[in-house]
């Protein structure tokens, strides 16, 4: 037994071992990175979504009036399709916008949230932008509320520069 070749027992649990510690380590830093690039995928998304609304208005509004949906800014070009189903990057977009009356000017709401969210989430924030074109963002599920005409800025959001 003295000329035979190849690894012990104990030679292969060593190697599987510290094959183990090196994924318990590297699967949460991957994991943290997606959820970087879906946040950052969504950011970037919901600033498409405010430029598709100022050029909708300013072609097909009449310099009014914002689109209504994502649907009609698919329909019109102005957002991919993948954005204007209302899902992309492990998120999910909606966007509302409201026709001008003789008393107040058109306007839209565009939130976007993750599909699922903790540790193993797509994401964990919880983003907003409106007709100021500002970015905000939360860390709480809870939908963002905005005062029509009154303060078009979220209570308790940051702005994301």
């Amino acid at each position: 037994m003295k000329n035979s070749k190849g690894f012990s027992l104990i030679e292969l649990l060593i190697v599987v071992a510290i094959i183990g510690i090196i994924a318990a380590i590297a699967v949460p830093n991957l994991l943290k990175s997606r959820q970087a690039a879906n946040e950052a995928s969504a950011i970037s998304s919901t600033r498409t979504v405010g430029t598709s609304q100022a050029t909708y208005q300013s072609t097909y509004g009449g310099n009014q009036d914002f689109a209504t949906d994502l649907t009609t800014l698919a329909g019109g070009g102005f957002v991919d399709a993948t954005l204007g189903s209302g899902q992309k990057s492990g998120f999910s977009f909606v966007t509302t916008g409201t026709a001008h009356t003789s008393t107040s000017p058109s306007y839209f709401d565009t939130t976007s949230q993750p599909l699922s969210t903790g540790n193993f989430g797509t994401g964990n924030r919880f983003f907003y932008s409106n007709e100021t074109y500002v970015i905000y963002f939360t860390q709480s599920p809870a939908t963002i509320t905005v005062p029509v005409f009154v303060q078009r800025v979220p209570s308790g959001a940051s702005v994301i520069q």
